[in-house]
């Protein structure tokens, strides 16, 4: 990567969608509830990491959902969007039309949770019905079971009748994070954040917002990089379709590296096929990148 100024960002403000984006922060942890959120940021760029499960299967990795957990700096890329947006953007509408809009917003809301709970009630009763004909099928293949066969039909005949599916069975996607959640206000002081766990300075936390709002400029995707020992991941595209290329470390241009830790995010990243960029801001807002590969030692 070479080391000229980011381009302005995509479109910034032009693509930046007119939908208001609501982030509830829980202690210091941006989160985003709202599907209408979910879409907004992710045509902005932003990815975030998905955090609910259902109730029926818990911790299910490869099903999660809502809430959506943001990076600090993309909370603070929305809210400079969010800001700038405001500012340029004409006098606030008649309050009496805002409150026509939510009215209609509720009401759209309460029809879906309806038409969702119905979906669910013909679901639940497709389920059991299942459930029963397999009890019938193996029944059969059991000797002197006439009897059980015979109130297994009747359960499947009265099923329709006695069926009854609660609303409080209805899938619900819930936050499996309790940060924020005690009502101790010691537990809360502890959980209580003010910034990234690496480096609770400001100037830390400036160094990576500066990193992650170039790399973004330049058409890159941002996520976090914890568990391969790094600040970002950082790809090409959407992180859908592509895997990242490199591995983003922050670091301010006075701050002194250790070699043994050079060498290890280094041999890390060569096994894990990615190339360690070392991302230093400068005093006159452009980005320095070195990147690092591994080329064996001697």
């Amino acid at each position: 990567m070479d080391e000229s100024p980011s381009r302005q960002e995509d479109e910034d403000l032009s693509s930046s969608s007119p939908h208001a984006v609501a982030v509830t922060q829980c202690d210091s942890t941006p989160l985003l509830w709202r599907v209408e959120d979910l879409r907004s940021v992710r045509s902005q760029g932003l990815v975030g990491a998905l955090l609910g499960s259902l109730p029926r299967t818990p911790r299910q990795n490869t099903r999660l959902g809502r809430p959506l957990l943001l990076l600090p700096e993309e909370e603070r890329l929305l809210r400079e969007r969010r800001t700038a947006a405001a500012a340029a953007a004409p006098p606030a509408a008649d309050q009496c039309e805002g409150g026509v809009k939510l009215r209609l917003q509720v009401q759209q809301h309460q029809e879906e949770q309806e038409r969702s709970y119905q979906e669910q009630s013909i679901l639940a009763l497709e389920d059991r019905k299942s459930a029963l004909l397999r009890a019938m099928t193996s029944s059969h293949t059991e000797s002197g079971s006439g009897a059980a066969d015979e109130a297994l039909r009747g359960r499947l005949e009265g099923l329709h009748r006695s069926f009854t599916f609660p609303r409080s069975a209805m899938a619900v996607q819930l936050s499996t994070a309790r940060a924020g959640l005690s009502y101790c206000p010691e537990a809360r002081a502890f959980l209580q954040a003010d910034g990234p766990i690496r480096g609770q300075d400001k100037s830390c936390c400036t160094a990576r917002y500066q990193v992650f709002k170039d790399l973004r400029g330049r058409g890159f995707y941002l996520t976090s990089a914890g568990k391969f020992g790094g600040d970002f991941l950082v790809y090409p595209g959407d992180p859908l379709r592509f895997h990242a290329h490199f591995i983003a470390v922050c670091l301010s241009l006075d701050e002194c590296l250790c070699l043994l830790d050079v060498l290890a995010v280094t041999r890390l990243g060569s096994n894990v096929k990615k190339t360690v960029l070392l991302c230093s801001p400068g005093p006159d807002g452009r980005v320095l990148y070195t990147s690092l590969q591994w080329s064996g030692m001697v």
